[in-house]
């Protein structure tokens, strides 16, 4: 390439640009055709995505205490301590109502993990108090995989009604219990590939299916509540459009054995302090820590 370049700089006294010397015969073609070069490079894309979702089935990457990111946000660990304080004084509905609340605990563990993910399921866009109420009348019915099969489509919205997307959910409910049936025994995967490729199921509900299903942390559980609470506490070296977004970053620094724990403090601390309307900063702990609290006050 160097001998290239310098014999081109005899010929022409102007700058090249490197990818012009190289491939000057396509050069042509892809000025003609610039849809044909667009679309070529689509595989390539699809090809990293599948792998980043693997990435994060196998279980643990790095060794407890050990984190893979130099940056770290500053006071993070009391700030994390300020906000366990204040859960154990309040209590939240994710509490009593989460979705590891739900199942009944009286039947066989493979079933409890079945009710478990269909509880994860109700559960997207919908309030503890309500996904459970649903999956207490699903548990009335017979919450099974093969009752659910079996169940008209029309009786199960009726039964999980008014969780958001009901009808929908419904659907995802039937063609997961099938795939369930077919695929694993009735059982669910114990992989977040795996889980991920069910109707209905999202990276969210994937990683707190492993935690509370097979008591396996391989990554973040990342809601409305810690991906809002991850950005308005700085806890993000930029800020972050998406859950998917946040849980990367957050993996990135937050040392793993805490990665279970701080699904469950920052939900519970997003429903009674630090809500998305009305966050009640002035009796917060961190009133003096958190970057939001101190831009909320001045916007007063």
């Amino acid at each position: 390439m160097i001998k290239a370049r310098l014999r081109s700089s005899k010929r022409d006294s102007k700058a090249v640009e490197p990818a012009q010397t190289a491939t000057p015969r396509s050069s042509k073609r892809d000025l003609k055709e610039p849809v044909q070069g667009q679309t070529a490079a689509a595989p390539s894309r699809k090809k990293r995505e599948a792998v980043l979702k693997i990435e994060y089935s196998d279980g643990p990457r790095r060794e407890m205490g050990e984190t893979s990111h130099s940056w770290m946000p500053e006071n993070w660990e009391e700030v994390l301590e300020n906000i366990r304080k204040m859960r154990r004084t309040i209590e939240a509905p994710v509490d009593t109502m989460g979705c590891d609340k739900c199942p009944d605990q009286s039947v066989s563990q493979k079933l409890v993990r079945y009710q478990l993910l269909v509880s994860l399921m109700l559960s997207s866009q919908t309030k503890d108090e309500v996904t459970h109420a649903a999956v207490g009348r699903l548990r009335e019915f017979t919450l099974t995989p093969e009752s659910i099969v079996g169940a008209d489509e029309k009786q199960i919205e009726r039964l999980i009604y008014p969780v958001s997307f009901y009808k929908n959910k419904a659907k995802h409910l039937k063609q997961t219990a099938k795939v369930l049936l077919e695929k694993y025994d009735g059982d669910i995967p114990d992989s977040v590939e795996g889980l991920c490729s069910l109707p209905g199921v999202g990276p969210k509900m994937a990683y707190l299916a492993m935690s509370c299903g097979w008591g396996r942390t391989v990554g973040i559980g990342v809601d409305t509540h810690v991906h809002r609470i991850s950005n308005r506490l700085g806890w993000l070296p930029a800020p972050t459009k998406t859950a998917e977004q946040t849980r990367k970053a957050l993996e990135a620094w937050l040392p793993r054995e805490l990665w279970d724990e701080v699904n469950h403090l920052l939900v519970g601390f997003g429903q009674t302090v630090c809500k998305p309307a009305g966050p009640k900063c002035s009796s917060c702990l961190n009133v003096q820590l958190c970057p939001f609290s101190k831009k909320h006050a001045r916007a007063k």
